[in-house]
């Protein structure tokens, strides 16, 4: 350990100072920062863990644990999009839970702390190599996003830990279960960074998950789970206790492994497309958001907008998608008299088929006997009274000629750069998300979702973030009278992350919703990558990066209702319940005496 320190230590020294470096001057010069955070987060890592060397733990074994630890971090993180192994998914824990039970062997449940040390290690190694590029949004985001995340996910190795000791025949269960319960909490409470839960990872293979109409990305990771415990079984037998119950084991991992993929192989090939077809195009304005979008002549950038919508539609077109918060200053309540909404008129009367989707920067003024609500924002006059009362929206509209706005509001937001979460007990930030030209308040948000309806279709109008969450978009198909989507429209602005690993998987993510709900997908990204996805989560048309450009497709209209979009995530739910069975029992166990001996 100590020749590895010597060896490793100044290099890894070496790289984040001068990543580090390197980014404070692209930041002094507006330049994005590409994939240096990845440089220095992995540098920072690595000085931090070797230059703590056996002081990260003084157990014997702590160069054995480290490498472990490591190695289930990098196991994970290669079975992520965009990369396409997510096979090796299947065995990303199998090191983690092979170092907890030889610190369970020897210690019992007595030294959790051993165990957090190594378990935070893979997960901080594992949220570095796969969402490194959140920096590139912000940097304090990056380090939030990556090393509070990696700590949440110690938590249910920690109950599985404690369960091994008092309930041992169901230990593992737990840890399957614990596990599901942590991604389902996960999804809903306001620091919801999902991003990394076990179902996803499976979005680089479409075909190999088509039974997720079913059963949601809980059933990939419910899968994942349960091919890790086989695994770890056979490693323990085969090269622990050197048992021939090894041998028996493979035949089940096998069955495990493959009979999902060739029941979702045999409903890929047979699967048939639903509903009718239309014309839709998706708009790529190609607006670079940290230093150009925002900053960039509101007139010019009108007219950009306009031309490109009117290059490419034609008479048969009917929808024309544009990315999250392409223009501002949109008053909800009276969407008609924005400038470029009314700009957008004569185009609309050419066309009078034709409805355009964009997402809008936009506001909601309370009327003064309406209630505050948590988004609710002061305006004041110079004396300091209040002059307005409003709620800032990142909000969708859909126009059609002589046919009313109709608005939709973003209602899941990234946590830290759209919402701060439990404001209230965290209040003390207030400079701090003020620096960041953040708001205390947030924004408004909707309680349920709602489509965008006309003679054509239904459409589910999906902003940025909201595609990440399965059971929330079915919310657009479990409408009432008939205004269930029958397509989805994705708006999003993934600009934020450069060309990097971030765009890329938050597109493949789609295929998921697409699959989940049986519905085609139509996505339009400011700066990319924007596509058409078909009902089998297939991409069937895509846009390259960083390129002003407009892509045209057919858009098949679904009408019928999965299994999943009926039910949701009714496997986390069942986890969720036998979780607290376990956890109870737990509980009792560990305070019934013990017996001698």
């Amino acid at each position: 350990m100590k020749k590895l320190q010597r060896t490793l230590l100044p290099f890894f020294a070496l790289v984040a100072l001068a990543s580090g470096g390197y980014m404070w001057h692209l930041n002094s010069i507006d330049t994005l920062w590409g994939h240096l955070p990845l440089f220095f987060y992995v540098s920072v890592w690595a000085v931090i863990v070797l230059g703590l060397g056996n002081r990260y733990s003084r157990h014997p074994k702590n160069a054995r644990f480290l490498a472990l630890s490591t190695l289930s971090g990098v196991l994970l993180s290669v079975g992520f999009p965009p990369l396409p192994f997510p096979f090796l998914m299947f065995v990303g824990f199998v090191p983690l839970l092979l170092l907890e039970k030889e610190i369970f062997d020897e210690h019992g449940d007595t030294n959790k702390k051993l165990l957090l040390r190594y378990a935070y290690n893979t997960f901080v190694v594992w949220n570095i190599l796969t969402t490194w590029w959140v920096g590139n949004t912000a940097f304090v985001a990056g380090i939030v996003a990556i090393w509070l995340n990696a700590f949440f996910m110690c938590i249910p190795i920690l109950l599985f830990h404690q369960s091994k000791k008092n309930v041992p025949r169901t230990a593992y269960l737990g840890f399957i279960v614990y596990w599901l319960c942590f991604e389902f909490l996960h999804l809903n409470w306001e620091i919801s960074w999902v991003w990394l839960n076990l179902g996803n990872s499976f979005a680089s293979l479409p075909w190999s998950v088509q039974w997720y109409e079913y059963t949601g990305t809980f059933g990939g990771s419910l899968w994942i789970l349960y091919a890790n415990y086989l695994i770890f079984n056979f490693v323990v037998e085969k090269f622990y206790k050197k048992s021939n119950a090894a041998k028996s084991l493979l035949p089940k991992i096998a069955a495990v492994v493959l009979l999902p993929v060739l029941v979702s192989l045999g409903i890929y090939f047979t699967y048939k497309e639903k509903g009718e077809a239309i014309e839709v195009t998706v708009g790529q304005p190609n607006y670079e958001p940290h230093y150009k979008k925002f900053s960039a002549d509101k007139a010019r950038r009108d007219g950009e907008i306009i031309d490109l919508i009117e290059n490419n539609v034609s008479d048969t077109t009917e929808y024309f998608v544009l990315p999250e918060t392409l223009f501002s200053n949109l008053e909800e309540d009276k969407p008609d008299i924005n400038q470029t909404v009314r700009k957008m008129q004569p185009l609309l009367r050419k066309y009078p088929n034709l409805k355009i989707l964009t997402g809008v920067s936009a506001y909601n003024i309370l009327e003064k006997d309406e209630a505050d609500t948590k988004a609710t924002r002061q305006q004041k006059n110079r004396e300091g009274k209040v002059v307005r009362r409003y709620e800032a929206l990142n909000a969708a509209v859909q126009l059609q000629y002589n046919q009313p706005t109709q608005t939709y509001r973003k209602s899941l937001f990234v946590p830290g750069a759209e919402l701060l979460p439990y404001k209230k007990f965290f209040f003390f930030l207030e400079p701090l998300v003020d620096k960041l030209d953040g708001s205390m308040e947030g924004l408004g948000t909707q309680e349920r979702r709602t489509t965008f309806t006309s003679p054509t279709a239904n459409v589910a109008p999906v902003i940025c973030y909201e595609s990440v969450f399965g059971e929330y978009a079915t919310g657009y198909l479990r409408q009432a009278a008939g205004k269930g989507a029958n397509f989805i429209a994705v708006m999003t602005n993934d600009g934020w992350w450069d060309n990097t690993a971030g765009h890329k998987q938050h597109l493949m993510f789609a295929s998921l919703r697409a699959i989940e709900t049986r519905r085609d997908v139509a996505r339009s990204a400011n700066t990319g990558v924007s596509a058409f996805i078909n009902q089998r989560g297939d991409i069937t048309a895509r846009t390259a990066y960083d390129e002003r450009v407009a892509l045209s497709g057919r858009v098949r209209l679904n009408k019928e209702v999965t299994f999943y979009t009926y039910w949701r995530d009714l496997i986390a739910r069942i986890a969720l319940f036998t979780a607290l069975l376990l956890l109870v029992n737990t509980f009792v166990m560990s305070r019934l005496p013990k017996k001698a001996g």
